[in-house]
């Protein structure tokens, strides 16, 4: 070979080093980068929204027992009152003369029981002397019976007109805060008609909704004892995002799940000492739900297949593998591993969807605890 040929050869040798060099460098920056956490096993406080509906401890509708025209009203929208306390007054007239009648037969069937006891005394002295037989006697206690039954209906018919009367004075049946008042003085009030609504707001009640899965994981984690006697504190977020300044306990739950939505009623009682909370407005629960040695894997990066569920496991090399794994229950965001995965393994995160089994990555790892929202 001369000279020429030789170096020829070798700026051939070294295009081709460079190629292949550039190849490789190409290939690496090809390689997705894509965030990558590591699983491990921790004490773990979560947060679960439910929408809740919030209700006073007593709400009760207060409506006209009789029918009359409105005479008095003592009370106003909006205002507090006190057990027993007048809200309304109808016109007594009719009612009053009901009873002063009712009182007049109770009167006359007095005096015919007394009539008819003397009548007996009568009696009694002509039967002793035997000028009169023991019939006659009979007779007139018998008659004492049926006077003294007509004196009882009498009495009883007293008693309602009198029960009736007591009707057109409306008291509040307990401590509370009045709602609307639709009708006006001198109207008309039918019996059964809605004079207004009191609620007791010292608490106040809220019912929400919870999943069987959540429900079972509640149970496991909370003693019988501990979830009826309320032990457990839960926080009301309020529907302006703020958060209630008392926390809440869990009283009870129903005892039955609901056919259609598969979920079971909880129910939360919470101070409301300022009555900020009013009957029927709404708000969500926060149950606090403490996992211990948990495995959690956020749910962007699981992936279904055939009713499994999937993740990426990252090896070593940076190769990605498919694994599935049973989670025991989901809160929130987050599934909780029941059996698959290890604390160690390494998953993607996110971007589950761009890539294939066996695949390479360039793994950009991410901080465990920042996502998770451990504490």
């Amino acid at each position: 070979m001369n000279l020429k040929s030789f170096a020829g050869s070798l700026v051939i040798l070294a295009v081709a080093g460079c190629s292949s060099g550039n190849s490789t460098n190409t290939k690496k920056e090809e390689l997705p980068v894509l965030p990558v956490i590591q699983l491990k096993a921790a004490d773990t406080s979560l947060q679960q929204g439910y929408v809740a509906d919030i209700h006073a401890v007593q709400n009760v509708e207060i409506r006209s027992k009789v029918q009359g025209y409105l005479e008095k009203i003592y009370v106003d929208e909006g205002g507090k009152v006190t057990k027993g306390q007048p809200l309304f007054k109808l016109n007594d007239q009719q009612f009053r003369l009901d009873l002063a009648k009712a009182s007049a037969g109770v009167a006359s069937a007095a005096a015919d029981v007394h009539a008819t006891e003397l009548e007996i005394k009568r009696i009694q002295l002509l039967v002793d002397k035997k000028v009169i037989s023991r019939t006659e006697l009979d007779l007139a206690q018998s008659k004492l019976k049926g006077a003294q039954a007509r004196l009882n209906e009498a009495k009883a018919l007293e008693d309602d007109a009198n029960l009736r009367m007591s009707y057109t004075l409306i008291r509040a049946p307990f401590s509370g805060v009045l709602d609307r008042i639709p009708l006006k003085l001198g109207s008309l009030v039918n019996e059964g008609a809605l004079l207004t609504t009191v609620s007791d707001l010292s608490e106040v009640h809220a019912y929400f909704n919870v999943s069987e899965n959540e429900y079972l994981e509640y149970a496991r984690k909370n003693s019988k004892a501990a979830a009826i006697s309320g032990s457990n504190g839960v926080q009301l977020i309020l529907s302006d995002g703020s958060v209630y300044g008392s926390k809440g306990k869990i009283e009870t739950l129903e005892g039955e799940f609901d056919q259609g939505t598969g979920s079971i009623a909880f129910r939360a009682r919470f101070p409301n000492p300022d009555q900020m909370l009013k009957h029927g407005s709404t708000g969500k629960i926060n149950l606090i739900t403490r996992v211990a040695d948990a495995l959690l894997v956020p749910q962007k990066a699981v992936f279904d297949i055939q009713d499994q569920n999937y993740v990426f496991v990252v090896n070593t090399d940076g190769t990605v593998k498919m694994k599935t794994f049973k989670p025991r229950t989901r809160i929130d965001e987050y599934f909780v591993v029941e059996s698959g995965l290890t604390a160690g393994d390494r998953i993607v995160y996110e971007g589950v969807q761009n890539i294939k089994d066996g695949m390479r990555i360039e793994p950009n790892m991410l901080a465990t605890d920042s996502l998770m929202g451990m504490r």
